[in-house]
């Protein structure tokens, strides 16, 4: 085993919890093969009045059973979440207990919603709703089974880093260190433009050369790391410092042609982020942006669109912003109208450090602000054209509390009759034991997406869906969808619509609460 990752073997199992009958289904060795039935509803706007006209469209849909063997490569390996991960991994799949305080501790996947949380798969005999682990819905790799590797500007192993982090109990950290110390992470893309300069001091693992030869090195690290291992498939998932936005610039990064030529000529205004997304879209590899920098720009798009490779962003949606995309939806849809939302936040782990910058923290400030968008949007009732609640981000780094954010959130609603409604929240909350499991559930559903094609009755052969993973948006701030495609950020739709998504593949419908077997006579 090289020194710079872990290996976890790949089950490559094909065997389902549960199989559909219908002829609408068909089981194959090697695929699950459906036909689906989209309804929707088109509006039609004439002189003021309104016409809705329900319309359907077939949908084929193929999944390939068989798991493969998948590497997780993380920029920011060293980090809090990547070490966090990494010993949370090689806990579970060691089964280690660990003592504290509160008693002997297990390890579990909590905090992800593919190894966690649950789905209604349908009713029984009785009546009853039957619940099945999400993961089951279709095949789907299991965390243990990742082989792990990444890039780091730290050159601390593992064990140094996740010693460094403070996130996990020292029993667990004793237990995990001796194979956390064998793991090193390779050397990163360092430009001190992009990050806060109180994070030069960990800068000394970083390459050397042009943007050109970072490219070139990160595309080889790629290909070098999934032959290594004889991996079936690679994703690399961003999770280091939060960087400055980069400007678009026409001609500079505009295009995806142009976007090469500025990576070629060594343009101030191309992130290191920019180059990972571009170095794994020309490796055919699918890469997720954690962090709420625009890595992303029109060229990285274009280039993603161009090669037919997934890319998904940004920013893990961990606590604060989840909450405030279940309260806005919650005010919203009961008719009540939000008119301040004032967010503060202190914590001293190093994104809260790096974040103490400026130009970073205006990164952060966009990505949390916009996530109540849509939902103002969707009451004009409420709000005018043009009006929205003012809204209000604060971060401040406070080193005493470590990895423990607080997070304090302000409500400020109008009611009946000119009436005020405020609701606070007070939440603290272990910044790394929550995002971490959002790296793996970005990991699993996006592998999975590439196992996933669709055809409709105008295409003559399967194609994959569009380059820009909008289903990884439960899991994001601000999430990035296909050009024209509207954003969604209320959480209970965002996960419907994932949900949804993998029933159809097994050919079932939409999942609904109207329970009309039990309300009718």
């Amino acid at each position: 085993m090289a020194p710079h990752q872990t290996q976890f073997e790949a089950s490559g199992s094909v065997s389902e919890l549960f199989r559909v009958q219908s002829d609408n289904v068909v089981y194959t060795d090697d695929h699950i093969e459906s036909t689906y039935v989209y309804r929707d509803s088109k509006v039609h706007k004439v002189d003021g009045k309104i016409t809705v006209v329900p319309t359907e469209k077939t949908y084929q849909f193929r999944v390939a059973r068989g798991v493969p063997r998948v590497g997780l490569m993380m920029v920011g390996w060293g980090g809090n979440n990547g070490s966090t991960l990494t010993a949370s991994i090689i806990a579970n799949r060691r089964n280690i207990h660990w003592r504290t305080k509160e008693g002997v501790q297990a390890p579990n996947y909590y905090g992800s919603v593919t190894q966690a949380s649950t789905l209604k798969l349908g009713t029984d005999e009785k009546g009853q709703d039957v619940f099945i682990p999400f993961s089951d819905i279709l095949p789907m790799v299991h965390p243990n089974d990742l082989v792990l590797g990444g890039w780091d500007i730290s050159s601390a192993n593992l064990a140094q880093a996740m010693e460094r982090a403070k996130v996990l109990e020292y029993d667990l950290q004793r237990q995990v260190r001796d194979e956390m110390e064998g793991l090193q992470p390779l050397p990163s893309i360092y430009y001190p433009d992009y990050i806060a300069a109180n994070q030069s001091d960990r800068a000394d693992n970083v390459l050397k050369g042009t943007k050109q030869d970072h490219l070139e090195q990160i595309r080889k690290d790629i290909r070098d790391f999934k032959a290594l291992h004889s991996l079936d498939k690679v994703i690399v998932l961003w999770t280091a410092n939060t960087e400055r936005f980069s400007s678009i610039i026409p001609g500079v990064n505009d295009t995806a042609e142009n976007l090469l030529a500025s990576i070629k000529n060594g343009h101030e205004e191309v992130a290191p982020s920019t180059i990972f997304a571009v170095a794994s879209i020309l490796e055919k590899t699918p890469f997720v942006n954690g962090s709420p920098q625009n890595t992303f720009v029109p060229g990285a798009i274009q280039l993603a669109e161009q090669e037919r490779v997934y890319i998904g962003g940004d920013d893990f949606k961990s606590g604060q912003t989840k909450v405030k995309s279940v309260m806005v939806d919650f005010l919203v849809n009961a008719g009540i109208k939000p008119i301040a939302i004032t967010s503060y936040n202190h914590l001293g782990n190093n994104d809260g450090k790096n974040l103490s910058a400026p130009q970073q923290f205006r990164s952060k400030e966009i990505s949390k602000s916009n996530v109540v968008d849509d939902m103002v949007a969707a009451n004009h009732i409420l709000y005018k054209k043009g009006e929205h609640p003012d809204h209000i981000v604060v971060i401040k780094y406070c080193p005493s509390v470590g990895d423990s954010k607080r997070a304090l959130d302000e409500y400020v609603s109008e009611i009946f009759m000119g009436g005020r409604n405020t609701i606070s929240l007070y939440n603290v909350c272990e910044d790394s034991l929550l995002a971490s499991p959002l790296i793996l559930d970005l990991t699993i559903i996006t592998e999975l997406m590439t196992r996933i094609e669709y055809k409709t009755d105008d295409m003559t052969e399967y194609a994959p869906f569009h380059a820009v993973l909008s289903v990884l948006s439960y899991m994001l701030k601000a999430p990035m969808v296909p050009p024209g495609t509207p954003v969604v950020n209320a959480l209970a739709k965002q996960r419907a619509a994932m949900e949804n998504i993998f029933r159809a593949c097994v050919g079932l419908p939409p999942q609904n609460d109207m329970m009309l077997e039990h309300k009718a006579f």
